[in-house]
């Protein structure tokens, strides 16, 4: 079922689901400030309520809803990053339901780069917490035509396209005047640490953190070049030359084309019912940190 934004904000006001894209992915959206409503994504994805939900906004004052302070170094990172590919993670308001945070007394906000995603969150007056419209540790989904796969007809969709960056957002915490890293983006360490002349310590609980994330059904194995393959029947992923497999997909040589095309090219690749699928793993660079990450998750390892 595809639908207007009118349509999509009035069932999330009245304590619906919609599927909705963000320039990351599309998320499985649900009013942030309703506990049922949010217990629904948990349901519908099979996810375990351990694992805490993303709030998006359409502006810091819609965060400070959900938040219990905004600190400089939020206002100074929301100026360089909002709307886009980051999420903030901070204290939260004791009105933001237990289960969006995994009863962790903090909470990830982002303001989400995409015109469809923030017409939705400004026409629906709410925050709205959204994971990956997926099954739980599913690959994401980069098109409407991937959450209907996963969820049929059970998901309305307010279908925005495909997304442009492909790979969810950088997570940050702030606690007092530190920065730390939860989960690579495409917006890198080394990027916001310029921007907030901030440090990264070690890693707090986020969302996509589970060993295995991010799957196709079919084995995704990883390899350093063709002759690490494990026979020819399966497909292979790289960036420099087709090869021997029985279905070669050549790769962009840069991060950022490269992570938007990632799950849409898995996406296809699964839906192939190869025995395999192999990618060689790109480059150990700071632009390529994220891709490695959700390499990695998908495979397992």
């Amino acid at each position: 079922m595809s639908l207007s934004i009118k349509e999509a904000a009035e069932i999330i006001r009245s304590g619906g689901l919609v599927a909705f894209p963000t320039e990351t992915v599309y998320g499985l959206g649900a009013n942030a400030l309703d506990r049922a409503a949010v217990q629904k994504i948990f349901e519908m994805k099979g996810r375990p309520e351990t694992s805490p939900l993303i709030v998006h906004v359409a502006s810091v004052e819609m965060a400070r809803q959900v938040v219990a302070e905004w600190p400089p170094l939020a206002e100074e990172l929301a100026r360089q990053w909002w709307p886009g590919p980051l999420t903030i993670v901070l204290r939260k308001q004791d009105s933001c339901p237990v289960n969006v945070t995994a009863g962790l007394p903090t909470v990830g906000v982002r303001m989400p780069n995409h015109p469809v995603a923030l017409a939705l969150i400004e026409e629906a007056g709410v925050p709205i917490a959204a994971p990956s419209a997926n099954r739980f540790t599913g690959l994401s989904p980069t098109t409407a035509e991937h959450v209907r796969a996963a969820f049929g007809d059970a998901v309305p969709v307010l279908d925005g396209g495909p997304c442009t960056v492909g790979i969810e957002s950088t997570v940050v915490a702030i606690e007092g005047d530190k920065l730390k890293l939860l989960r690579p983006g495409m917006i890198s360490l080394g990027e916001i640490e310029r921007a907030a002349a901030q440090g990264a310590e070690a890693p707090h609980p986020a969302p996509g953190m589970h060993e295995k994330h991010y799957s196709p059904r079919t084995r995704l194995i990883l390899v350093r070049s063709a002759s690490e393959l494990p026979d020819r029947t399966g497909a292979y992923v790289w960036r420099v030359a087709l090869g021997p497999a029985a279905r070669s997909v050549r790769m962009p040589l840069d991060a950022a084309p490269y992570a938007a095309q990632l799950y849409r090219v898995l996406h296809q690749l699964d839906a192939e019912n190869w025995p395999w699928i192999a990618v060689e793993m790109p480059p150990d660079a700071p632009d390529w940190t994220a891709i490695r990450d959700r390499l990695s998750r998908a495979a397992g390892r």
